[in-house]
């Protein structure tokens, strides 16, 4: 087993690409939350200017609806939610300049041939964990969308977030991996 990888975002999100399905990786630097109700608005943004809003392009979205602050924390608790109640929205937003999202759990053969097409990875969180996540945000700011409480766009500062990379931009899958790998334990 390798040592994790330290990635800064935005700036070593190129080297994202570079990565194997399976690794670990120690996130720091800038994501920004979305869940469904944050991705309806900036999709229908996108669908009527062309382009993603607030910066949006070259940037990674962790699917998470961080809590107030607490603790002396930025915020109480963050924790991926599942990433494929996205998919619907996830192609689209790839294909416009988002680099990689973080959730938990597999996620659909759509999301997985966009990654591919558009050179983007999708990480995987442990979920169940969100006190844990949280005490690596060390800022947190809503950008857009307030009135959606914890589903605002928010932007986080993190600061060695674990995740580990699911998809791979030649299309391996994690997940799909994991589940062949128990089938062929399992078979006679």
């Amino acid at each position: 087993m390798s040592d994790p990888i330290h990635v800064t975002l935005p700036g070593d999100a190129g080297s994202l690409r570079s990565l194997k399905a399976g690794t670990e990786v120690l996130l720091s630097g800038r994501v920004f939350t979305a869940r469904d109700a944050t991705h309806i608005r900036i999709v229908a943004e996108l669908g009527e200017t062309g382009r993603l809003p607030y910066d949006l392009a070259g940037e990674t979205l962790f699917y998470a609806g961080p809590t107030p602050p607490a603790a002396g924390r930025p915020a109480g608790a963050v924790g991926p939610t599942t990433a494929a109640r996205m998919d619907a929205w996830t192609p689209a937003l790839l294909k416009a300049g988002i680099v990689a999202t973080i959730g938990k759990g597999a996620r659909g053969d759509s999301v997985r041939t966009a990654c591919m097409m558009h050179g983007a990875v999708y990480l995987a969180a442990v979920g169940g964990a969100a006190a844990l996540l949280a005490t690596h945000v060390v800022g947190a700011e809503t950008i857009a969308y307030p009135e959606l409480g914890t589903e605002a766009l928010v932007r986080l500062e993190l600061d060695r977030l674990p995740v580990w990379v699911a998809i791979d931009v030649w299309g391996h899958d994690l997940y799909a991996l994991a589940r062949q790998s128990s089938a062929e334990e399992m078979s006679p």
